[in-house]
């Protein structure tokens, strides 16, 4: 299985009267060894749904986005992205989509799919980072380790020493940073013996 460590970027929280204004995703093979990264801005259709409360969580205003190309234009490129890192097989069923709280994105870019006509061939399974930290903290809890009391990416990935460079959600960043975590957390399978 590869691995596909996505991070949207939305006008609001709700899939069909918010949009994705920002796709972010790093590309991973089987042994976690990094293939590509995609970072994407898109011009939301409803701009009448572009919040305050969105735009400064992620930074960016309809003036950066003024550029970008709609949602329509990104998704085949983001798929054909996928797919030549997936040694050009047709069918994704094999990508496994990561993330933090990977079901809002998942739900957001098949709104977005649907919405397109597109056909979604990407796996049924996924990996979230919330569920994998909230699991392994309680394990290293109960062995004697401190822990945050937060699972947010940012407490996460400074419980493993990283940080975000800015103060804003950049969707590869925060990709990568997911992607960064999860690593660790599979070193750390190693490390826990069952009694």
């Amino acid at each position: 299985m590869a691995f596909l460590v996505l991070d949207v970027e939305m006008t609001g929280p709700e899939p069909g009267w918010n949009e994705i204004i920002q796709i972010g995703a790093e590309f991973f093979d089987d042994q976690w060894q990094s293939r590509g990264t995609y970072l994407q801005n898109v011009y939301p259709e409803n701009e009448e749904a572009f919040s305050s409360r969105s735009e400064e969580i992620h930074g960016l205003s309809m003036d950066d986005l003024e550029d970008a190309p709609m949602i329509y234009d990104v998704l085949p490129e983001f798929e054909k992205w996928i797919k030549k890192l997936n040694s050009g097989k047709p069918n994704l069923s094999n990508v496994i989509i990561c993330g933090q709280s990977v079901i809002n994105d998942i739900n957001f870019l098949r709104y977005s799919y649907q919405n397109e006509k597109m056909k979604w061939s990407f796996s049924n399974k996924m990996l979230d980072l919330h569920t994998v930290s909230y699991l392994f903290f309680q394990i290293l809890e109960k062995n004697g380790k401190q822990v945050p009391r937060s699972l947010s990416l940012g407490s996460v990935s400074a419980y493993f020493g990283f940080d975000r460079e800015e103060d804003t959600h950049n969707a590869l960043e925060d990709a990568q940073l997911t992607a960064k975590c999860f690593k660790e957390f599979f070193k750390l399978i190693d490390q826990v013996k069952l009694v």
